[in-house]
């Protein structure tokens, strides 16, 4: 005999402004219990000095939050200039300090920061979350081991000073999933020549959602307190989906694809992920292969409230 989940079926997407000094899972576990959710999931983690746009996914739209997660971010980031720290921010040991350049103006750190725009390769820290051989990277960093890391392949579709003071200065990014904004900072103090760390992190982009959409954990607690239901806030999972193109579909080409069936379609109009409607809303997203002049439309991920024509 199954047993029951503990919890409410509740889903949407909820979007939290991350406060600093917790991780994204510890975010989760007190909004989720707020909600009273039987099953949540975040789109990414941020570390605990971050703070900034955090996607909650409850219930059928935990189905998309990978989509999400490989979504481009956006931050606001501040760097200490002349000091290195083991994990390349405010939280790791020094590990070396240099003079910080004179003259450091947006005229001399423009071309600078030219060669970090666009299409580059980037080292992961050894402090970052990805796995090697099935372990955090940051776990073997812990107990003093370094791992060799082969740089990766990143997009900065914009980067821009937003300030420059005595040893700090402020950045805008926005950039393709699997950046390291700490490292990105590490790499621009080794150009200036005197090292850099992160001492503020902002994420101001995820999934589509900003700053704009993001909504405190204390102004939930507030509306529980005051006996208010916190379902409103929640949007539903499509929302975060609009980076794919949409198709709809009725009769029995909607029937096949509810029950998990592909369907084709004449014509070559999409290729890859599309956001399939029918008569009552979001059904899911689909696949979609060209083949000759038709195309084949494959269910990956139906929500399984989309069981009505």
């Amino acid at each position: 005999m199954s047993r029951r989940r503990k919890g409410r079926d509740v889903s949407g997407i909820l979007v939290i402004d991350k406060p600093v000094g917790i991780t994204s899972n510890g975010i989760l576990q007190e909004v989720k219990h707020l909600y009273g959710a039987a099953k949540a999931g975040h789109t990414g983690a941020l570390d605990p000095l971050a703070t900034g746009v955090l996607p909650l996914c409850f219930g059928e739209a935990t189905k998309f939050s990978q989509m999400m997660l490989d979504s481009d971010k956006a931050y606001i980031a501040t760097a200490q200039l002349g000091v290195r720290t083991e994990t390349g921010d405010r939280e790791g040991t020094v590990v070396s300090e240099r003079p910080v350049p004179e003259g450091l103006t947006p005229e001399v750190l423009e071309p600078l920061l030219e060669q970090f725009r666009g299409n580059i390769q980037q080292v992961p820290s050894m402090y970052s979350a990805l796995k090697h051989k099935g372990r955090p990277l940051y776990e073997y960093a812990r107990e003093g081991i370094e791992v060799e890391r082969p740089a990766r392949p990143v997009t900065i579709y914009d980067l821009q000073l937003l300030d420059i003071r005595e040893d700090q200065m402020d950045i805008a990014v926005k950039c393709t999933k699997g950046t390291y904004i700490r490292s990105l900072v590490e790499d621009i103090g080794e150009v200036l020549g005197c090292g850099a760390h992160v001492i503020a992190l902002r994420r101001t982009l995820a999934a589509g959602f900003t700053l704009a959409d993001a909504h405190p954990v204390p102004d939930l607690e507030a509306m529980r307190e005051r006996g208010e239901s916190l379902d409103g806030l929640l949007v539903a999972p499509d929302a975060a989906l609009s980076m794919f193109p949409e198709h709809r579909l009725s009769g029995q080409p909607l029937v096949s694809i509810l029950n998990g069936q592909p369907v084709r379609i004449p014509g070559r109009a999409f290729d890859g992920f599309v956001r399939i409607y029918g008569n009552e809303g979001f059904v899911g997203l689909v696949e979609a292969l060209p083949e000759g002049e038709e195309t084949q439309l494959v269910p990956r991920r139906l929500v399984s409230s989309s069981g009505k024509q």
